[in-house]
């Protein structure tokens, strides 16, 4: 710091304390007073050897300097002073009549670092030569780094008598210079690895400059909507990083893919619509946009939400956040994508208050709390989950727009206001009456913008091949493209782009002319319904089709495999209360509710939030199966009544049993075996008789 006087707001707490003691000996001192005045005279003061009016300056220097001189060392090391006679205090005394109170800031103690006279030239150059071998090598201990560094100067400097100082300095040094080195070795090396440039904090001043996205699991059981047995759901977030707004939110039964993320983003363009039994403490409330242009643009009542397009967003390196649907997404969207460093929390500090904030805040109350350690959980915390997925998303909303939104911000103060009291809103509201708010409503068609893309050629009688199944060979909105190549070049030369959501297979959506129609799975019944499956049901299907030796040539041939897949009749192992059964149960309940998000997501079927009724599943099956036996009996039946098959006796030509010729005499009589009557005989005797 040459050329510049140290300033108090520089001084870390135990150097101000120290400034403090002395003040106060310097102006007991100069007054006689520790506090510098007789207005604010302390009891006992002043004392003898410094009243001001029997002693004089010098004489109370002289009294200082005793007295400091009788302190302990600790006293001493607390004072910060070693030794103090009178030319100090008087210098001491001028600077204080200078500068003030940082005339007495002692520079040896707030100053740069000046090294170490145990570490020379040659030893620094070891060890840092040593320190970039250990990040290319696999961990060492410091005993090694130290037989490296003696290695080092040994064959770097044979001429030179150079003393390399004990284990314990060159220990103390290296963790000074290069810091503890407890992380694990390939993420100090992927730290090490990213510039210097690259390592300064964004500072983030307007709304959606900056969205962090970040998943957890949430630690409350819940009941499926389905069968209601209790599961763990993952709870998606998107927190924007100046206003501290949680901006859009995900419920997933299973671990988040990449279209949940996809479709949270998309809820951070769209406004949040009011739900039934919101009132009007949770309407839109921000000044200078009215109310009513906001619900006149959504397309109905608007909640006390912010909504707006992302700059940038921060992610990890989960998988739903780390592969090319995302990245296909940011580019449709105009965002870009920070990827925060491996095992590095810190690059998303802000999300992980978050989720701590809800967990402290609300979800320790509910009731299905299961803590955050197994040691730390209830006696059965899933007998008491109560809420199920539905009335947990429910909840979530409500508490975010009533009391999120409306929390006060004590640690996140903004920069232009560090000691104002401010919320969420407040700071949103702020900056949208500074720089406007952009209200940029997405189209409906956004949907399917977002979808995973899948490139296929259109055949003639069965359509599109998409992820193992066809769709669309009875689809006449698929007739223009049957046979004709599409006007695509390059890696994808003349196939179709056709949009599928992995959640809910049944159909897939291509655009033709700026619309999307959809086209559905080829062994879709022509009436009756078949229950929603996802990708990973398609797995298991073609699987056990491959098993079992069926080969799909059509997909009406793997309908009866879906059927018995879905249905729910197994033999000992799906009693009910059996583990294998209730697994089964809750991955079959993630499948529909993964089905559901897909159909409100969808914007032709969007209806306004209410209360989701408790489907049957099983009994949704047994129809299924059921429209699916007649179906094939009505197939098998097609055209005229088929006539009835003739009886087994009616093919047979009708002759007696017994032999019609009339024997030519006695003699052919005799000859017939005995126990054997002819019909003649018969009619003989009984003609004689």
């Amino acid at each position: 710091m040459t050329g510049q006087q140290f300033g108090l707001d520089g001084l870390p707490e135990g150097e101000r304390d120290r400034l403090r003691l002395r003040l106060e000996h310097l102006l007991e001192v100069e007054t006689g007073f520790r506090s510098g005045s007789r207005y604010w005279a302390r009891p006992g003061e002043p004392r003898a050897a410094y009243d001001p009016a029997v002693t004089t300056l010098t004489g109370r220097r002289r009294a200082k300097a005793a007295e400091l001189g009788a302190l302990s060392q600790q006293e001493m090391r607390q004072l910060g002073w070693s030794g103090v006679g009178e030319r100090t205090l008087g210098r001491m005394a001028a600077a204080y009549r200078h500068l003030g109170p940082a005339g007495l800031i002692d520079g040896r103690r707030v100053g740069a670092p000046r090294g170490r006279r145990s570490i020379g030239p040659e030893v620094e150059e070891a060890m840092r030569a040593v320190h970039e071998q250990c990040l290319l090598r696999s961990r060492i201990s410091m005993a090694s780094r130290e037989r490296l560094i003696h290695q080092y100067v040994r064959e770097t400097f044979p001429d030179r008598n150079v003393r390399v100082s004990h284990r314990t300095t060159l220990a103390r040094v290296w963790r000074e210079w290069f810091g503890p080195g407890g992380g694990r070795q390939r993420y100090v090396r992927s730290a090490a690895a990213v510039p210097a440039s690259a390592g300064v904090a964004v500072v983030a001043s307007r709304p959606g400059q900056v969205v962090v996205l970040d998943s957890t699991p949430l630690p409350v059981k819940v009941l499926d909507d389905v069968f209601g047995t209790p599961i763990t759901v993952h709870l998606t977030i998107a927190l924007d990083a100046y206003t501290h707004s949680i901006v859009a939110f995900r419920l997933t039964p299973v671990a988040e893919s990449s279209v949940e993320v996809a479709m949270l983003l998309r809820d951070v363009l769209s406004p949040l619509p009011m739900r039934p039994g919101w009132g009007e403490v949770m309407a839109w409330p921000y000044p200078g946009v009215p109310a009513a242009l906001v619900a006149d643009l959504a397309g109905g009542p608007v909640a006390g939400l912010p909504f707006f397009t992302p700059e940038a967003i921060t992610v990890d390196h989960g998988a739903a956040f780390k592969n090319h649907h995302l990245v296909e997404v940011a580019r449709t969207l105009g965002v870009d994508v920070l990827p925060a460093r491996a095992m590095r929390p810190t690059d998303k500090a802000a999300c992980e208050r978050a989720f701590a904030a809800i967990q402290s805040l609300l979800l320790e109350l509910v009731p299905g709390w299961r803590g955050i350690d197994v040691a730390d959980g209830g006696a059965d915390p899933e007998a008491d989950a109560a809420w199920t997925v539905a009335e947990m998303e429910h909840l979530l909303a409500s508490w975010i727009v009533a009391v999120w939104q409306n929390r006060r911000l004590d640690q996140h103060a903004p920069a232009w206001d560090p000691s104002g009291r401010h919320s969420p809103n407040t700071l949103f509201a702020a900056a949208a009456a500074r720089d406007g708010i952009a209200l940029e409503i997405p189209p409906p068609d956004l949907y399917y913008k977002l979808l995973p893309v899948h490139f296929a050629k259109v055949d003639a009688r069965r359509g599109v091949k998409v992820g193992g199944l066809w769709y669309g060979a009875h689809s006449p909105a698929l007739d223009p493209c049957r046979g004709v190549p599409a006007p695509r070049g390059g890696r994808h030369a003349g196939k179709w782009a056709v949009r599928r959501d992995p959640r809910d297979c049944r159909q897939v959506f291509i655009e033709l002319d700026g619309t999307w129609p959809p086209l559905p799975w080829n062994g879709l019944p022509p009436e009756g319904i078949v229950p929603a499956f996802g990708d990973a049901r398609i797995s298991e299907v073609l699987k056990e089709a491959a098993r079992t030796g069926l080969r799909p040539r059509t997909d009406a041939e793997l309908l009866p495999v879906l059927l018995d897949l879905l249905a729910e009749v197994t033999p000992v192992e799906g009693w009910p209360g059996r583990p294998e059964a209730r697994k089964r149960a809750a991955a079959r309940a993630r499948e529909l509710a993964r089905a559901r998000a897909a159909a409100l997501d969808r914007p032709d079927d969007r209806p306004p939030p209410a209360p989701v009724a408790q489907p049957a599943p099983v009994r949704e099956v047994a129809d299924a199966i059921t429209a699916d036996r007649a179906r094939r009996r009505r197939a098998a039946t097609s055209g005229s009544r088929p006539v009835p098959a003739a009886r087994l006796g009616d093919g047979l030509t009708p002759r007696p049993l017994y032999p019609t010729a009339r024997p030519q005499s006695r003699t052919d009589l005799d000859e017939v075996p005995p126990g054997c009557v002819g019909t003649e005989s018969i009619e003989d005797e009984g003609g004689t008789g």
